[in-house]
């Protein structure tokens, strides 16, 4: 299962860069001093690459390895760039991705913390309306507004006894 995927994802890395390095190429036939310089990097990519497989295939190392042509080394170097520029472009378009999904996480985590909050609130006048039904039960209304009849004083001195 993962060698398809894995065929299939690097289809689709060299389709997306196949633009890039064909503006490449057309950059090193313009530019000679570029052209070097790109000619350059794939020739040393090319014998480190190859000595790293020789390694890995238990090959002999101590041989020389031929040098690409212009062409291939051209090819090669702008297929590598433009390989490079995809991936930077996956990565940094995961980077932001994650940054917007961890400035989600921090506005999910303040509305629970407001939630929570506004559940003690909403708990706590629970409470003072329940305290205050009582004491209007008990006193009837004239108890919600500290209205004192003569009686009340002596049920109270009577409850006390």
């Amino acid at each position: 299962m993962i060698l398809p995927l894995a065929k299939l994802g690097t289809l689709a890395l060299r389709t997306f860069s196949k633009p890039i390095a064909n503006r490449f190429k057309k950059e090193a036939s313009i530019h000679p001093k570029f052209r070097q310089f790109i000619i350059n990097f794939a020739q040393a990519n090319h014998q480190f690459t190859t000595n790293i497989q020789r390694r890995i295939y238990g090959h002999s190392t101590n041989v020389a390895i031929r040098p690409l042509n212009e062409e291939k080394a051209v090819q090669a170097a702008a297929d590598l760039v433009a390989v490079a520029a995809v991936i930077f472009e996956v990565q940094r378009s995961a980077r932001s991705e994650a940054r917007k999904e961890e400035q989600r996480r921090q506005e999910l985590e303040a509305l629970k913390k407001r939630d929570e909050d506004l559940s003690r609130e909403v708990a706590l006048l629970k409470q003072k309306l329940a305290e205050l039904e009582e004491l209007s039960r008990e006193r009837g209304l004239s108890g919600l507004f500290h209205v004192r009849h003569p009686h009340d004083a002596e049920n109270v001195k009577a409850k006390s006894s």
